[in-house]
Formats: structure tokens, sequence, C-alpha cells
């Protein structure tokens, strides 16, 4: 018989895995939920003795060492949970037939769970704290709607995010403050990861990642790794329990989609051939910006284009020599502007104040370029470099002329812990005043990513922005490359000359 070992993450306890729980039962399976010291009533903490990671660890392993020693055992961490679930598989290897990562990160060695707060800010002030006295004290719970700063709550009822906030408990920092630690032997485990699309993250998003050659997620290319997709909120058990239990034991049965290793699609989608013909015009390189620059002796206008991300630190070719990059740069070259590409340093959520200033410092290079009219300039921004749009909708310089993007993503996603930062589009486009915005919409975008396109074009018509809709109807996330459907060279020729349009007027 299988043995489901469930651990559950911040604030929560054994509570919030009833109903799937029953329904493991049911199938006819044994579910045992783990009450962690000081998150759950069963376990109360004891005032006199620091609760950390450690605690949580042997929580779990005194529930692992209660199974018989013929049971399969499969261990399920969600959220925080994933920590202690690890630190007991790596010291039980042996006892663990199966880990099953449920909506979270991939924990480290040495690295604590502070590391996978979503909340930033909250992230940030914690890490200034001194670990060994702050380790004593505990973390008020969410309520309400903060629990969206720990992560999407799609598809959860009301009343059970009533219950969920009534039964939340203070989560003793010495838990996320502790480093993770492990042996090594728990990587012998077999591992299923199921992620829940509301929270930003989705299968193939992973398989680009590894396609892109992420050392810290090529192993998620192995044959014992398997995937499966929830399209539900970061709290599957509560939204959708009866699903959550069926995925979970179809996991346990070795079920799931396999990654393709890197190389193994050839090329990758990134690398495919750029789908419009465009000429040859011989690239300039300037540090970490390239011009292609049309022939004739008159300062030109400039379309500077920005790649989107996170892109892994030490991908090669990096993404200015991208297909998709160097297309539309030749593109605007053929239409008589100097095209652009960059590389701007977003390579992990945490890095886009950086990649901001990046850009910033590329546009004022190219304004300073003799063959550049500087007061004539477009930006162009690609999928997660979306965001940083908000610096240029927020008070738009007098010499930008147009600002286009292609399937961005137009507010910060439920995990990424940016809600209060100012890199939201959203919110950012009721001052853009007479600023021209043309925007490729994929009509087969990822709901997540769909969801903050159409939030910012409401935004916009409510503002009176001057926005242009360019539809691409079958188009996916990346549509130019990935799968380009007929309509994606009209859409960017369309789109391409109304830019050239207004940096012309």
């Amino acid at each position: 018989m299988t043995v489901f070992i469930m651990v559950a993450g911040v604030f929560t306890g054994t509570h919030v895995w009833q109903e799937t729980a029953a329904r493991l039962a049911a199938a006819g399976s044994e579910a045992l939920p783990v009450a962690l010291t000081g998150l759950d009533a069963a376990r109360p903490a004891d005032p006199s003795v620091r609760t950390d990671l450690e605690t949580h660890i042997a929580d779990v392993l005194a529930v692992v060492d209660a199974v018989d020693a013929g049971e399969e055992i499969v261990l399920v961490g969600h959220d925080y949970g994933i920590h202690p679930a690890l630190g007991a598989a790596d010291r039980r290897a042996a006892r663990i037939a199966r880990i099953v990562y449920l909506d979270c990160g991939m924990a480290q060695n040495g690295v604590p769970a502070l590391a996978a707060i979503p909340d930033r800010t909250l992230r940030a002030q914690l890490a200034e704290r001194d670990r060994r006295t702050a380790a004593d004290e505990v973390l008020a719970p969410p309520t309400g709607e903060e629990w969206q700063r720990w992560g999407s709550t799609a598809g959860v009822p009301d009343a059970a995010l009533d219950r969920l906030s009534a039964l939340a408990a203070p989560q003793p920092l010495g838990t996320l403050l502790q480093p993770l630690r492990l042996s090594g032997a728990v990587a012998a485990v077999p591992v299923t990861g199921v992620l829940c699309t509301g929270n930003g993250v989705s299968v193939d998003l992973v398989q680009r990642l590894v396609d892109l050659g992420d050392p810290a997620l090529v192993a998620l290319a192995g044959p014992h790794i398997g995937f499966f997709e929830m399209h539900t909120g970061h709290w599957p058990m509560l939204s959708c329990p009866a699903d959550l239990a069926d995925v979970l034991l179809r996991a346990a049965a070795g079920e799931g989609r396999r990654l393709l290793p890197p190389g193994a699609q050839s090329p990758p989608a990134h690398l495919r051939p750029f789908p419009v013909d465009v000429p040859e015009v011989v690239r300039d390189r300037r540090g970490q910006v390239d011009l292609y620059v049309p022939s004739g002796g008159a300062p030109r206008p400039a379309v500077v284009f920005v790649h989107g991300g996170p892109v892994p630190a030490g991908v090669r070719p990096t993404p200015r020599d991208w297909p998709t990059l160097v297309g539309h740069a030749r593109l605007a070259a053929a239409e008589g502007a100097v095209g652009v590409t960059l590389d701007h340093r977003l390579h992990d959520i945490a890095d886009y104040e950086r990649a901001a200033g990046d850009v910033a410092a590329a546009v004022e290079l190219v304004r300073a370029d003799p063959r550049v009219d500087p007061e004539r300039i477009a930006l162009w921004f690609f999928s997660g470099g979306g965001l940083l749009t908000a610096d240029w909708l927020a008070g738009p310089p007098a010499w930008l002329r147009c600002l286009a993007a292609s399937y961005p993503v137009l507010a910060p996603l439920p995990n990424w812990g940016l809600t209060d930062s100012r890199f939201h589009p959203v919110r950012a486009v009721a001052h853009t005043g007479g600023l021209p915005l043309v925007l490729l919409r994929a009509g087969l975008e990822t709901p997540e990513i769909a969801a903050t396109v159409e939030a910012f074009v409401t935004a916009a018509e409510k503002s009176g922005a001057a926005l242009e809709l360019v539809d691409v109807p079958r188009g996916h996330h990346g549509f130019e490359t990935l799968d380009p459907p007929e309509e994606t060279r009209p859409a960017l020729l369309r789109a391409m000359r109304s830019v050239i349009k207004h940096l012309e007027s």
C-alpha cells in the first residue's frame, strides 16, 4: 500500500490536507498529514526550546519511522513544507519511494527557506536580522487578501480562505532562517513536481529554462523526474482537493511529463529562425549594445528591443544574438530606423531594478550615437521584460515617441513577490499621456500572463491611453520562433510599420 506523508507550508497545519487525505484513503492509500511543532494544535511548541527547521525535520522523521517497513512512502511537501520533507528524506532515503514538490521551489543544500519567501520586502527585512536572536521569534500569519502575498489564492472558496485564516498559526522564524543541510543521499529518490499555473509557473516555462541551459534546472530533465500541471492557485488542497488526490496517485505510479534535456530540441525555441525574411545588416557592437544601421548619412530614429527574462546568467548565445531580437532589429533597419538589441542582467526575478538600469544606460548610449536622432526613439519589450515598461509609462520623456511590447507580462505574477514594486505596468499606464502604445497580443497566451495583458488593456482604455492592439489569434507566448502561425508575418509587419510611423511623425 502507498502511504502519503504530507507536509504543509507556512502558517498551516494538518487541517489543510483533510479533503485530499480523505480522497486518497477512499482510493485505498493511507494519508498521514504531519503535525509540525508550533504550527499545529496537535503539536504545540515548548516555549523553553527553540523551534527551527531541525525541529520540523524531526517531526517528519517521526512519521516516516512509524510506517511499516513494507509500505511505499510518498513524501509530499507544499511550499515551505518541502524543506523539512527533504531534510527527512535525505536521512531516510532508502525508505522514500518518491518526493512530490507541490508548488514549491527547488530547496538547496545550505540555503534557508527564507530564500523561497515570495514577498521580497519581507524577505529582505528578515535577511538583515541577526539569525541567532530572530530565530526565537515568530512571524504573524496573514489574513484575508494578505494570503495573496504568499501565493495565488485562485480557486480557493471564500469559506476555505476564511478557515485558512482562522486556523493559521505564527511561523517560528527559526524554521525560515536555519539553512537546510543535505548529505546528498536524497538525490537518488525519484521526484515529481506539481506546478500550479495560477501561481505563475508551467511545465512549458520550466522546459524553456532547461533549454536555455540553466545549470540549476538542467537536472530536472533527468529520467526519474516527472511533472504535472494543475490549473489553479497555490493551495490546490483547498481549491481542488479531489484533483490533487488524483495527481498524487498518478505521481506515486510514476506518471508525469518528462522534460527534454538541453539540445534534445534542435534548435530550441529561442534559437529558431525569424519568420520574416529580412536583409542582412552589418552589426555594430558597442559594449552590451548592438546597432543595425541602415545605409545613408542622416541621423535616423531608433527602435531599441528589450529582451524578456529572467534569462540565466551564462546563457550562450546571449539574448541580443537570438534570432527573434536580431530579426526585429534588421526589420527595423529595413524600414529605415536604427535597430538596436542589448543584453541586460535580468537573471532572476530579484533583478528588475538592475535590469531597468541596464536598459536606461543602453538607451542613453544609443541616443548619444551620431547616427541616431536622439529625439526619435521607440522602445519595444518582450515577455518578462514587459514589467520594465513601467518606468517609461509612468513618466515618458519627450524623445520617446512610441512604446511597443510583444506577448508581455504586464503585472507581476503571484509568486514573483513584486506586487508593491514600481514594476507594475497596469498601474503605470494611466500616466502615459499621449505616448503611442503598440501591443502584440498572443491569442493562445498562458492564462496567467493573458490576465495581466487584459488588465493592462482595461486600464489603458479607462485612462484614454493611445493603445493599438495587434492580435495574433493562434499565437503562443514567443510565437515568432516557437511555432509561428500564418498571421505572424503580417502582424509583425503591421506592428513595426506602426512604430516607424510614430517615429516619423
